[in-house]
């Protein structure tokens, strides 16, 4: 089959996922021939070929790696009452699937420098057949080894289910088109999922007055991500306050400030992915070069959710410690509720010798 066949809708994703689960490499195979005229009979290990820019790529990882480090968060350890002593442990997740789309060597490092900063013992790369040379070569200068050359959904699938080739993961992260999101958020019944990072979006927010070659610049950068990316301009007039009710309501993955009444709303913003301010901070210094993650919400999740951070790819586990005295203190709070909520067996817990 030589010309690829595209299917988006939620219905055939579904469709895609469930074949993948119950048939494996057969499946993925079968289905990376429909949609990217792939003629293997199983899964691919992607194979580095062609010059990337190998400076480049390891400043670009080293500022991530910088960044990510510095947000290691802190065990703590308390005692809560006397004899009662909890701990909250960080602890890396063991395995990470990472997503990356056609081609983009950015986002690779976005997803792998992160988990390799937090300690995960696995990294799982997917990437759509088609510019997976590029993505292979800069795994190897990140030490990535596993990194198949699988994309849409099948991949996702894939690493969410195990195969007889790729065996499953406990998280996916990474950006993708919609197939991919619609994927990510499917087997996110089964598998810890990132947040459904989907068609690019910015809001550039502009003083009267300022360089209208800026914000032509800041929308075309955005706008080559794909015909479904979003671009918006405010205007900062005579009301700060309404500028900054509209920004809020677009919850954009990117917000650019430009002018010095624009950026004066740095700090208020909470709506957005990224903030970018003043006219030397182009968004796309955060895609490649600044350290800060690009893998960022998308769709209104700015309300709720962050980008990709060190905890992204950790979890926490909660360690309590209570002494003969200290249950003893526990005892009337424990059998009065426990008896409030019908629970006898939780009741009888509460007196040990």
């Amino acid at each position: 089959m030589s010309t690829p066949v595209k299917t988006t809708t939620s219905v055939a994703i579904e469709n895609i996922i469930r074949d993948v689960r119950e048939r494996g490499d057969q499946a993925v195979a079968e289905w990376s021939e429909r949609l990217d005229a792939t003629k293997s009979p199983k899964p691919e290990r992607a194979v580095a070929y062609g010059d990337i820019p190998t400076a480049a790529v390891l400043d670009a990882a080293q500022s991530v790696r910088t960044w990510h480090e510095a947000q290691r968060p802190h065990d703590i350890m308390i005692e809560v009452s006397p004899g009662v002593t909890l701990e909250r442990r960080w602890t890396p997740l063991r395995s990470v699937g990472v997503y990356v789309p056609k081609g983009l060597v950015s986002s690779l490092i976005m997803g792998c420098v992160p988990a390799q900063v937090a300690g995960v013992e696995r990294i799982v790369v997917c990437t759509p057949p088609e510019g997976s040379a590029a993505v292979a070569a800069a795994a190897a200068l990140l030490g990535i080894d596993e990194v198949w050359a699988v994309g849409g959904a099948q991949a996702i699938a894939a690493m969410a289910y195990g195969t007889e080739s790729i065996a499953p993961v406990d998280k996916i992260v990474g950006p993708g088109g919609a197939a991919v999101n619609t994927a990510k958020l499917l087997v996110s019944r089964d598998v810890a999922i990132d947040l459904p990072a989907g068609p690019s979006e910015i809001v550039v927010v502009a003083d009267d007055g300022v360089d209208e070659e800026l914000i032509r610049q800041e929308i075309a950068a955005q706008m080559e991500h794909g015909p479904d990316s979003r671009g918006f301009v405010v205007r900062v007039g005579d009301d700060l306050e309404a500028a900054l009710a509209e920004v809020e309501g677009y919850c954009a993955e990117h917000v650019a400030l430009l002018g010095e009444r624009a950026e004066s709303l740095a700090g208020r913003i909470r709506n957005a992915g990224a903030v970018f301010v003043g006219r030397y901070s182009p968004v796309p210094a955060g895609d490649y070069a600044t350290g800060g993650n690009h893998v960022l919400p998308t769709g209104g999740w700015a309300k709720s959710t962050g980008g990709l951070g060190l905890e992204t790819f950790m979890k926490t586990v909660t360690v309590q410690r209570v002494t003969k005295e200290g249950l003893e203190r526990l005892a009337p709070t424990i059998e009065a509720l426990a008896q409030l909520e019908g629970m006898p067996a939780h009741q009888a817990t509460a007196r040990r010798d």
